[in-house]
């Protein structure tokens, strides 16, 4: 145990510094694992896709053992309108690292073209803002325990303004999306001792997946995906994702990340009934955290509703 103390301790010091270097690194949008099944999250063109009106609510602990590490907190909501053309959406997100925290409300609209009897191209867009916190004057010097008067001043900003666009083209067995979801790369200054950071970065997100049907009465249904992330002076981070239904019940997916951090993910869906399932993925990464922390995990919950009574349903896959 007295080991494990130093070797957390040594890792609460590198990531104080990270947190409150003269210079800091621009920090990107939470990594989800289980995207594939609620693509709102990312692409606003996703909201109302479905004749069935959306929800989904996941909390993602980053880095388990390890104090103050990551977590996020997602609530997404969207639903078409009477004009089944139209979707909208809403989706709170609350990520917290070590003592700074930001909470982003954002909105979606999209709109939808037929470009064949089958073939859809959708258009969205989002717009909101992050509140952003930073308690500057509460972190404390390692090994010590001292606080240093240099951050004697918390940073707190309520309203950082933004917005994204998303295009999402989709037949039944596969689709292709491309977003931007927030276009303002905004940032901040602390002259008191020359802290700065930019708080959100410009990130490009491509993702894809296509449905294959291995028998005629949809028991086991294989999806493959993909996800690329895209940020000016960043890795390229990619995700290859391979994920099989089970009798319209279970959805199992195996997960390699590369680029920033390599991890290998693992995830679950329980399809409970036709309107209700669950989910829970694990990550592990493969980077110079890994000795000290005990995996990433992610748990969701989505709730689908059909406010319009419509007599067609289409099957949900992705």
């Amino acid at each position: 145990m007295k080991y494990r103390g130093i070797y957390y301790g040594k890792l609460t010091k590198v990531l104080f510094f990270i947190l409150v270097s003269l210079q800091s690194a621009a920090q990107q949008d939470p990594i989800f694992t289980q995207y594939m099944y609620n693509g709102q999250v990312i692409n606003p063109a996703y909201a109302g896709i479905w004749e069935k009106a959306g929800f989904t609510a996941l909390v993602r602990e980053q880095w388990a053992g390890i104090n103050r590490a990551p977590l996020t907190e997602s609530l997404s909501l969207h639903s078409p309108l009477n004009n089944e053309s139209v979707g909208v959406g809403l989706n709170i997100i609350n990520d917290t690292y070590a003592r700074e925290k930001r909470l982003t409300i954002l909105a979606d609209y999209a709109y939808e073209v037929n470009l064949t009897p089958w073939r859809r191209l959708r258009f969205g867009v989002k717009f909101g803002f992050t509140n952003y916190k930073n308690p500057l004057s509460d972190y404390q010097l390692y090994p010590d325990g001292e606080y240093d008067p240099a951050f004697a001043q918390d940073i707190d900003l309520k309203f950082l303004p933004n917005f994204g666009v998303g295009f999402f083209l989709y037949e039944d067995n596969y689709y292709i999306g491309l977003a931007i979801p927030k276009m303002v790369e905004n940032d901040f200054s602390y002259n008191y001792q020359n802290y700065s950071t930019q708080s959100e970065i410009r990130t490009v997100y491509l993702n894809g997946g296509y449905v294959f049907f291995l028998d005629p009465f949809s028991r086991y249904i294989f999806k493959p995906t993909f996800m690329i992330r895209a940020s000016l002076n960043m890795p390229l981070q990619y995700d290859l994702a391979a994920n099989l239904l089970f009798y319209e019940r279970i959805w199992t997916g195996l997960m390699w990340r590369a680029g920033n951090g390599q991890a290998v993910c693992a995830s679950i869906q329980w399809l409970l009934n036709k309107n209700l399932r669950v989910g829970f993925a694990m990550d592990i990464t493969y980077n110079e955290i890994f000795p000290y922390q005990n995996g990433t995990y992610e748990f969701t919950l989505g709730w689908d509703m059909d406010f319009f009574g419509r007599s067609y349903v289409r099957a949900k896959y992705f």
